[in-house]
């Protein structure tokens, strides 16, 4: 268990985006980047939502202070990487929780990236234009 001092440590990523969380004991405050997540996120309270989705499934939304890093990517592959370093956070103090935060899909990293530019191409698949005369 955390004391005041001590803190859970999870790291999540997704495309190319990485978050770093770090759950204190506390009231349910959320800061990403040094910021209010409500103000990080432009005001949206479904990305919010979707943020708090693995400790809302937990039923721990007013136990822990979290304080997020987050930095690369655009703002949806940052909040599903911040709902995967909470969820493996939430896992890394309770392992008990594990299977219902898997069962939800919180605890698995999404791989799809972008593919790299290949030479001779136009972009990672496409060619340029066949032309017969």
């Amino acid at each position: 268990m955390a004391t005041k001092d001590t803190y859970i440590y999870g790291l999540g990523r997704r495309k190319a985006a990485t978050a770093r969380a770090r759950l204190y004991k506390g009231k349910g405050n959320i800061t990403i980047n040094g910021k209010d997540a409500l103000e990080y996120l432009s005001g949206d309270k479904s990305k919010l939502a979707e943020i708090t989705d693995p400790l809302a499934l937990a039923q721990k939304q007013k136990d822990y202070d979290i304080t997020i890093r987050v930095s690369g990517g655009g703002l949806a592959g940052q909040v599903d990487a911040i709902k995967l370093a909470i969820s493996k956070a939430i896992t890394a103090e309770a392992p008990d929780l594990r299977p219902v935060l898997k069962k939800a899909g919180f605890v698995k990293r999404d791989p799809r990236e972008k593919e790299r530019k290949k030479y001779g191409l136009r972009s990672a698949r496409k060619k340029e234009q066949f032309s017969k005369r």
